[in-house]
């Protein structure tokens, strides 16, 4: 089939990479946001995907809206048989969900109808899920809410981050995004409309949220971390000092939520039940580094607190 792929971050390279691999498949193009300044330089680059698309000699299409008429043009003359989508990261209008012959497919990361929306992953290990997915649906305009071609299932290890996670179902959800094309062209897909039952929503993490909570339990802060390292990453204050931590251990220490104490074994910090023991932290405007090695270096008083 003429496969026309959307996507933008790194997530979406595997499945990209496995469709230029299909003989089954040509990707006559692939669709991503515009190049954008990042970094601490805040250098203008290309999206991975337009990357990769580079590197194959794909034309790459990167309107700033997915409603302008010039793409719009681009795209019905490009003649698309299906459009496989995966986070590209903007919404798709109607005319545009109406060209390709077979529809937009979209590879979503969580077991639909369970956590759609913006980050599911983050959501899954956050809320202690043990089991986790992929799902490929036909693309319409409600949130997530097409009816469903293909699910992979994914374990939630208990020292997973959203990397670690995302890194493995952008693997998996590739074989079934290529899986689900290869069943749509032999006319096997067959589309299951998705239960109204076990709905749930995965909100945009950010930089607000990520704020670690010492009032919750010691479990939830350790998902909690876990759920938003490496981006946008899990912090607190110390006083005027704000700290993005890594994935915590836990520990049998009691301490009042938020208390702070420095002993030689570690850097305990208080929860609602168990302090939780602090790995790596990083400073605003400093490299990661021990958290010991920092506590020490920063004389920490016996009434600091974390918030």
């Amino acid at each position: 089939m003429r496969v026309v792929f959307a996507g933008t971050p790194d997530p979406a390279v595997p499945s990209l990479k496995r469709l230029i691999e299909s003989d089954r498949h040509e990707v006559v193009a692939v669709v991503t946001r515009p190049d954008a300044a990042a970094g601490r330089g805040r250098r203008v680059s290309r999206s991975p995907v337009g990357i990769l698309a580079d590197e194959h000699g794909i034309p790459v299409l990167t309107p700033d809206r997915p409603s302008d008429p010039q793409f719009l043009e681009a795209l019905t003359e490009l003649a698309p048989d299906v459009c496989p989508v995966v986070a590209y990261g903007a919404l798709l209008p109607r005319p545009v969900l109406n060209i390709p012959k077979f529809g937009w497919i979209n590879l979503h990361f969580s077991l639909l109808p369970a956590w759609r929306g913006a980050a599911p992953v983050q959501a899954a290990i956050a809320a202690g899920d043990d089991v986790t997915g992929a799902s490929t649906f036909l693309l319409e305009q409600g949130m997530d809410t097409g009816p469903v071609l293909g699910v992979v299932t994914e374990s939630i290890k208990p020292t997973d981050t959203a990397g670690d996670l995302l890194a493995r179902l952008a693997v998996s959800g590739a074989e079934l995004l290529t899986a689900t094309l290869d069943a749509i062209e032999s006319g096997e897909a067959s589309a299951i409309a998705q239960s109204e039952d076990g709905v749930s929503y995965a909100h945009k993490v950010t930089v607000d949220s990520a704020r670690i909570d010492w009032s919750s339990s010691a479990a939830a802060v350790d998902r909690h971390v876990r759920s938003v390292t490496p981006a946008p990453g899990a912090w607190t204050t110390i006083g005027d000092i704000r700290l993005k931590v890594a994935p915590v251990a836990h520990s049998d220490v009691v301490l009042e939520p938020g208390r702070i104490v420095v002993r030689k074994d570690g850097v305990f910090v208080g929860t609602a039940t168990n302090a939780v023991s602090l790995g790596d932290i990083q400073p605003q405007g400093k490299k990661l580094m021990n958290a010991l090695d920092w506590a020490r270096g920063a004389r920490l008083t016996e009434t600091a607190v974390a918030l």
